[in-house]
């Protein structure tokens, strides 16, 4: 989320994508969404504001998930990106920090070009 407020380019181009096709979309976990405020402000308010992205709430199950990590943001990116009822193929991780989620069960979009 930071690498969007940094005008990173591929970021930007997911979130185009998210504007201009049915069925396409930018999940923002709540708590990565707090991460990336501190990390650069306005951030959060500016994503939040996009039609394109969808805010993941702070449920129980995704309380439980970021009490198991080490990071709030990470944790509820992490809970996010597994499969669910509503997403059985689970979500792709955007990130410009891929060496992070290593041994993570997760996919990933490398935002670096």
């Amino acid at each position: 989320m930071v690498a969007v407020g940094q005008g990173n380019v591929l970021a930007s181009r997911l979130i185009h994508r998210s504007h201009t096709e049915a069925d396409w979309f930018l999940y923002a976990p709540t708590c990565a969404l707090v991460d990336a405020e501190r990390a650069r402000p306005g951030t959060a308010e500016h994503l939040a504001a996009l039609p394109g992205i969808v805010v993941l709430d702070l449920d129980l199950p995704a309380a439980l998930a970021v009490a198991r990590d080490t990071s709030w943001g990470h944790g509820h990116t992490l809970h996010a990106a597994l499969p669910t009822p509503d997403r059985p193929n689970g979500a792709i991780v955007a990130t410009a920090a891929p060496d992070r989620w290593t041994g993570r069960p997760v996919r990933l979009y490398d935002l670096n070009p």
